[in-house]
């Protein structure tokens, strides 16, 4: 996975409807997520498309997540998120401000409010997993 910076990079670049090819393609790169954990229990409350997101904790207590979403630019959007805090230490990620990383991006003047709305709870679903690892 690229990281956040080398995204930012090539987004920060391009205009309006190549930004959203970009994050299409992000979409795309993603993991695949075998069906079996696309769930209730795995799904992102407050999306407008439907998102799952599964942890898998790595050794050395690092935090990998599997994801996907029915949507093209939405799943290009968990691609983003996910950029930050992919294969990094669970304790790193409880700490991080997410949102605050992303903030280069500026996506919700980037993207329709509908697209970006579910952004919030995906990230403190990450972050709360990672809490947990982190606490045992």
């Amino acid at each position: 996975m690229r990281s956040l910076d080398d995204i930012f990079e090539e987004y920060d670049f391009l205009d309006g409807d190549e930004r959203y090819r970009l994050l299409i393609d992000l979409g795309r790169s993603l993991e695949p997520m075998p069906d079996a954990l696309k769930t209730d229990a795995t799904l992102v409350r407050g999306c407008s498309a439907s998102v799952w997101v599964y942890p898998v904790p790595q050794p050395g207590g690092r935090l990998h997540f599997l994801a996907d979403s029915n949507a093209a630019i939405t799943k290009g959007i968990v691609a983003l998120v996910l950029a930050a805090v992919q294969d990094r230490p669970a304790a790193e990620v409880a700490g991080m401000d997410i949102a605050a990383a992303l903030a280069p991006f500026d996506l919700g003047n980037q993207l329709s409010s509908n697209r970006t709305q579910g952004i919030p709870n995906m990230i403190a679903l990450i972050r709360q997993t990672a809490a947990r690892l982190v606490a045992g």
